[in-house]
Formats: structure tokens, C-alpha cells, sequence
């Protein structure tokens, strides 16, 4: 029998799959950024830090205070690794398989693998790869730039661009971050136990189970948003998901008002059977980064959430519509508005240079009372306890300075 919801239920579970349609409800321990990226599947990295970066931040927003420590022992502890997933991503260490076809068969990433480089320069690659072999690990701060001081992104050094392609190759792991920069070395130090005779499954595996992570990561889903989690190749994928229905993974249903069909995952059955009474709420509020797994797939936020979204740091100045590192909000099962926000550290300010609620959603007293206590929380968590709001409702503003 298919299961007929509507769509702020399914809202509320994919948000339940994902951590982030309740507030934390004890006081966050190590063990459980481990714990929290196994539930997303993968942790998406970006440098960005005029707020906390990405990865520190997607956890804090299912976590609630913590270490950002935490994220480094953990790497450093070979639990996760890093590599190519969704775009670069910190995953599971028991997911290393999963990945391992990429390394072996790279000529189908694009840009992450720039093939006519290591063509170019194969002895000065297979030269610092037999240095790390031989004297440890290395960053690319090691190496002086010989040309002055770059110019951005691509106008790397050569031993970074070394670097890059021995990492996209499986040849060299992250061991570390130190300061966020990474620590390269040999695989064979930093994964031992791995041996791809022994230990890779098939391809059809492999895709197999990067969709059944997909599914249980997104709680709800429909065909169309299968490939993006990976970045697995579009194409059909409703013969596997009715599939690993038939076989009790998946549980069919159909969202009011959409004529395609969507599958739960088993996981979330205890969820489902409060939908089915209508009692499963959300009393969570959180600013969710831009890599967040809720709102990275642009497609997938506008038909779940209504909310169009799209990263605008990598958008000139000009054409920006609400600002450099936007950050959604969520409240209580709905993506209620945005915020442009930085921190100044020294200073203990964190300064929201606008915040803008989305059309038809209207600064009650409640939804201000939850985005204040939200934002005072964030703040004292980046260590900039002073909340500056340059640009936002007046009813919001009121809150602040009260809460």
C-alpha cells in the first residue's frame, strides 16, 4: 500500500534523516561528528570563513556547541577521509570503497583531474611522490612559490598542482589538517589495511550503494534526485529504487500534489508513523551553510522547501542578490529566509549585514523569538558574542536586542 503525504511531512523527514528537524537534545561528545557525517554520508569542504567554514558549520547546525576540534581529531584519527564525493567531501572511512573507481579511472572528473598536466610534468610528479615515499608528509606551504605571490584559485604553484593530481589519483590521502591546510601523504601509510585485489567491489556495487546512501542520507526521494548526492552519472534510476523497495530499504509513497512517485527510507518508520497522526513536528532553528546537503542540489531545495537558492560567493559583486556567503534559515520544518553574515573575531562582533525573510513569511513573535535565540547561540559559538543587524525586520531587530 503507498503512503499518501503532504508535502510538509516529507519536509519533515527528510529533515529528520538528515539531524535537523530537532534541536539537540544533550550536550555534544566527539564521538559524535563521526556519528553525524555517517548519518549525512558525506561532509562537503569549503575554505570560506568569513563565517565558521562549511564543514564546522553544517555540524554545529545538527550538533549544537561544540569543538571544532573534534572535526580535526577525527581526520587525523583515520575515521574519515577526503576525496571527490558530492564535490570534495570528508566521508566515512568504511566508504573508502566506494570512491576507490574514481582514483583508478579519473579521466571522468573533469577539472579535478587536469590529465595534460601530469603529462606535462610526470617526473617532477613521480619525484615528490617518491620524496613523501621516502621523508613524510608534506603540505603545499612546504614549497616556496618561485614566481612571487599568487594571483588566485588556479594560479597554483606547480608542486600544489602536483599535490592535487597525486590526490585525485588515490596516490596521496589528507593525513591531516593543520590550520585547514592539508597534510599529503602515501595511502599506503594513511590506509594501511586496503588492498584492491582483496577489497573493491564492482562498479554495479559501488553504485549500488552510493544510491541506498543517497536514499537513507535525503530520508525522502524521487528518481530525479538520486545522481546529485555522488555526482553519479544522470540517468534513469527508478528500476533500482522500486528494487530496493521490493526488498523492505524503501517504502513507497506519493507527495500531495506531485505525480511522481517518491520513496521513504525504512529508517525513518517510527517518523512515519507519527506523520500518519500528524504529529511529527519541528521545533529546530538553524542558519544552515551553503554546502549544507539540505541546499546544495538547487533543484531538489525548490521543489522539497520552495526556497531558490543559489551560492552567490562565486558571483561578482554586481550581480549578487543578497550577498557573499548567504547563510538559509531554517525554522520549525520550513527554509523561512536568508542571511549575509560575517564574523570580525577580534572585534567579538559577528555583524549580519542583511537578513531576508522569504515571501509570505511574516516576523511573528515566535519565528523572531527562534531566530534570535538562534543567532545569540551562533555567535557565542564563533566566539563574536556581540550581534550587530544591519539590514532586517524591525521585529527581528527588537528580539535581539531583548533575548
Amino acid at each position: 500500500m503507498t503512503l499518501h503525504l503532504s508535502l510538509p511531512q516529507a519536509r519533515l523527514l527528510h529533515l529528520a534523516a538528515q539531524g535537523l528537524q530537532t534541536p539537540p537534545r544533550r550536550k555534544a561528545t566527539p564521538a559524535d561528528v563521526l556519528a553525524t557525517i555517517r548519518r549525512m554520508a558525506l561532509l562537503q569542504i569549503d575554505t570560506i570563513s568569513v563565517v565558521a567554514r562549511s564543514p564546522y558549520l553544517v555540524l554545529y547546525s545538527r550538533l549544537g556547541h561544540y569543538d571544532q576540534t573534534w572535526l580535526d581529531t577525527t581526520l587525523a584519527s583515520g575515521a574519515v577521509f577526503e576525496y571527490w564525493a558530492h564535490e570534495a567531501c570528508f566521508v566515512p572511512r568504511e566508504d573508502y570503497r566506494l570512491l576507490r573507481h574514481r582514483m583508478l579511472d579519473p579521466a571522468q572528473m573533469g577539472w579535478k583531474y587536469p590529465q595534460r598536466w601530469l603529462e606535462q610534468h610526470q617526473p617532477a610528479v613521480e619525484e615528490l611522490l617518491q620524496k613523501i615515499r621516502t621523508h613524510g608528509p608534506v603540505r603545499s606551504a612546504d614549497f616556496k612559490r618561485s614566481s612571487g605571490k599568487g594571483d588566485g584559485w588556479w594560479d597554483w604553484k606547480p608542486e600544489k598542482r602536483h599535490l592535487e593530481v597525486l590526490f585525485t589519483l588515490g596516490q596521496l590521502m589528507v593525513k591531516e589538517r593543520r590550520s585547514f591546510q592539508r597534510v599529503y601523504d602515501v595511502a599506503e601509510r594513511v590506509l594501511p589495511d586496503w588492498d584492491d585485489a582483496r577489497d573493491l567491489p564492482s562498479q554495479e556495487e559501488v553504485q549500488r550503494d552510493m544510491v541506498r546512501n543517497s536514499c537513507r542520507a535525503l530520508g525522502v526521494v524521487k528518481a530525479g534526485w538520486v545522481a546529485d548526492y555522488y555526482r553519479l552519472k544522470r540517468g534513469k534510476y527508478d528500476v533500482l529504487l522500486h528494487q530496493l523497495a521490493d526488498e523492505g530499504e524503501l517504502i513507497p509513497a506519493r507527495i500531495e500534489g506531485w505525480q511522481h512517485d517518491v520513496f521513504v527510507h525504512h529508517s525513518l518508520q517510527a517518523d512515519l508513523a507519527l506523520a500518519a497522526e500528524d504529529k511529527l513536528k519541528s521545533g529546530h532553528t538553524a542558519a544552515l551553510s551553503p554546502f549544507d546537503p539540505v541546499v546544495w542540489d538547487r533543484k531538489r531545495a525548490s521543489e522539497l522547501f520552495g526556497f531558490d537558492y543559489r551560492i552567490e560567493c562565486y558571483t561578482p559583486a554586481a550581480k549578487r542578490r543578497f550577498g557573499y556567503f548567504v547563510l538559509p534559515l531554517l525554522n520549525r520544518g520550513r527554509l523561512v529566509g536568508r542571511m549575509d553574515a560575517k564574523t570580525h573575531r577580534q572585534q567579538g562582533v559577528f555583524e549580519i549585514k542583511a537578513l531576508y525573510l522569504e515571501p509570505g513569511i511574516k516576523p511573528t513573535g515566535q519565528l523572531c523569538r527562534d531566530l534570535a535565540a538562534m543567532l545569540h547561540k551562533l555567535a557565542a559559538w564563533h566566539g563574536t558574542p556581540q550581534l550587530v543587524l544591519q539590514q532586517g525586520p524591525s521585529e527581528l531587530a527588537a528580539h535581539l536586542e531583548t533575548s
